[in-house]
């Protein structure tokens, strides 16, 4: 039951009714009632269980607007309650840290909440909240950061806002790995991810064993690019000039006309 908290197992009639007070907070969020209601909900009348009833955290209310999309529940739960919204959630069977926040919002490509989350962690980010990731191996994706789901998932949009804001650009193998496994309609998405990748390295480790391959990778990357990956070569221009652009902020890099686009360094 996706309504429900890991450690919330049915066992008295108190929890049994903390479950059916957890679902009508649910089918509240997914209804995207207003602020206020869900906040009267979540303080008054929601129960979650742990060693008795609790109210719902702000961090459980916050995983629910970012399924659910309830964009303006989200500005609030960050607004009023930063510090406890992002904080880690932990596995009820396990007690260890489950799926951040940043990465849930990438699984459920949830582009416009992952940029108010980054907003507001911008001026005091803690101790790795970019790179963070979870211990639990009850939960989906708790052991992968934000930037290693976006690559996997091929979701370019939510890459850049991590990048930008200072995420570490990791995940360059799974990017050409996912590069080769996309589909037609996937790949434009791939090529994306890989290109925001190699725009945020610092100096990209040289990947000789794409010579093993190297009709393949060429045709993929472009020479240029092939070439700069296998140590071959120093990187394009137009690309050293992009990797500086793309620093100031996402909006630099999607503005730009299309002959100046990043395919065009291939």
């Amino acid at each position: 039951m996706p309504w429900l908290l890991p450690c919330q197992v049915s066992s008295s009639p108190s929890q049994r009714e903390c479950e059916r007070t957890a679902f009508s907070f649910y089918c509240a969020v997914r209804e995207r009632l207003p602020v206020w209601l869900l906040e009267d909900m979540r303080r008054m009348e929601v129960f979650g269980w742990e060693d008795g009833p609790r109210a719902f955290l702000p961090s459980e209310a916050l995983l629910y607007a970012l399924v659910h999309d309830h964009q303006s529940y989200a500005r609030f739960l960050l607004s009023e309650h930063l510090a406890g919204a992002l904080r880690p959630r932990r596995c009820g069977l396990c007690h260890r840290s489950t799926t951040p926040h940043l990465a849930v919002a990438v699984r459920y490509d949830r582009v416009p909440i992952l940029g108010l989350m980054l907003a507001a962690m911008k001026e005091r980010p803690p101790q790795d909240f970019l790179d963070r990731r979870g211990s639990c191996s009850h939960a989906a994706d708790a052991e992968k950061t934000a930037v290693q789901l976006a690559v996997e998932l091929s979701r370019p949009d939510c890459l850049l806002l991590l990048l930008v804001h200072g995420a570490p650009p990791g995940g360059l193998d799974a990017a050409l790995q996912r590069l080769v496994a996309s589909d037609s309609s996937d790949r434009r998405r791939a090529q994306r991810c890989l290109d925001l990748l190699l725009l945020f390295l610092p100096e990209p480790p040289a990947v000789r064993r794409l010579r093993d391959q190297s009709h393949l990778w060429q045709s993929l990357l472009g020479n240029d690019v092939f070439s700069w990956l296998c140590g071959l070569a120093p990187p394009p221009l137009l690309l050293q000039a992009l990797r500086c652009l793309a620093r100031s902020g996402p909006d630099q890099i999607t503005a730009l006309p299309d002959f100046l686009q990043l395919h065009t360094w291939q």
